[in-house]
Parts: C-alpha cells; structure tokens; sequence
C-alpha cells in the first residue's frame, strides 16, 4: 500500500456562510493546500522503485507545476465534511496524477499533437512518443494505488476507488476524449456538450 503523506494544514474552520471578513484567509489557505500536494506527490514520486526513464519521464509531467486545482478542490470538499486531512491528501494526489496522464496522452501526436505544456515541451517532445505513453500508463496507475492504499477505512477506500475508476474511464473522461476527437468531425452541439461533462469526470 502506497501513502502519501506532508505538512498538516489548518483547516479553515468556519461554521458559517463566508464573509467578508474571512476573504484574507482564503488564498493563503489554498496557497497552504497547494504547497501540501507538491510535497506529498513529491514524496510519492520519490519512493516509487522505478526504471530510470520511466520515472524521469513521469517526474517531468507530474512535478511541471500547474495550479493544482483538482487536488485543491479534493482537500477543500474534505475540510467542509470534516474528513481527515492525510485520507483525502491521498485522493487529491490521485487524481492529479490521473489529471497528469490525460495531459500527456491528450499531448501525443495521435491526439492533440502538442508540442509545450505550461511552457515547456510536452513528454513526448522531451522523452519521445514511448516514454510518454507509458509515463501516463504509470501515473494512471499509480493514482490507484495512490488511492486504496491511504490510511482511510477499508470500506472508504474501496468507495472511493470505484467511484474514480467510474470517473476517469470510458463512461467518464476517457469516454469524453474519444467523442472530443469525433467532435473535430463536425458532431452536434450537444454531443460537444456532453464530450465537456465526460471529460471532468461528471459522467
């Protein structure tokens, strides 16, 4: 079982509808949540025993910055249930790490054909169409192993996996790709519609 783990952040703790007054707080909150999830994806790339290029390669993807806004929202939704902070810094590195594979197979040349991502060249361009595509084979995954293998109850863990499994699959954002390249064929305004929904994860 892998568990990541890093400084604890202070929830917000309001038991109230925000005001005014506790805007200040905010972004040095998220900025705080943020900081908590490169270090635990950090820590968890470290520990993988892994072959040298792959881990290069995922590495490369999984530590080029971005805003985090997906494992934010994880640690954020926990806050306001009252969760526990290490449970759900383990579902929000998984997911970012399933953000990650979409972005470097969504970069390949069979797909988007991208060449730079946030300002960089995109895996494929740095580690060329192989390393990449196995690169988002192992950071998918990783994130389930990521997933089950945090200190949550067994019955929480094996909820949660399912219900990321059902999101990132074919009826959910792999589903949504696949009908985003249709769309490049002329479909339907609501078939780009629903491409939109899958492809975060809100099948």
């Amino acid at each position: 079982n892998r568990q990541v783990g890093g400084e604890r952040v202070e929830p917000l703790h309001v038991q109230r509808p925000l005001e005014a007054r506790d805007v200040p707080r905010v972004p040095q909150h998220l900025s705080e949540l943020r900081a908590a999830t490169e270090k635990a994806l950090q820590g968890a790339i470290e520990t993988v025993d892994w072959p040298t290029p792959l881990k290069e390669a995922v590495t490369y993807s999984l530590m080029a910055g971005g805003k985090r806004l997906r494992p934010m929202l994880v640690l954020l939704a926990s806050e306001a249930c009252g969760g526990n902070q290490n449970d759900a810094l383990s579902a929000a590195c998984a997911v970012e790490m399933i953000h990650t594979y979409s972005l470097i197979h969504d970069d390949l040349p069979a797909m988007d054909n991208d060449d730079f991502r946030r300002g960089i060249p995109t895996c494929h361009r740095k580690f060329g169409d192989a390393a990449a595509i196995l690169a988002g084979d192992a950071l998918l995954t990783m994130a389930f192993e990521t997933i089950s293998g945090s200190s949550a109850a067994p019955e929480i863990r094996c909820e949660q996996t399912r219900i990321l499994a059902v999101a990132a699959g074919g009826s959910g954002m792999v589903g949504g790709q696949i009908l985003d390249i249709e769309a490049e064929r002329g479909l339907s305004a609501v078939t780009l519609e629903t491409s939109g929904v899958l492809k975060t994860g809100e099948s």
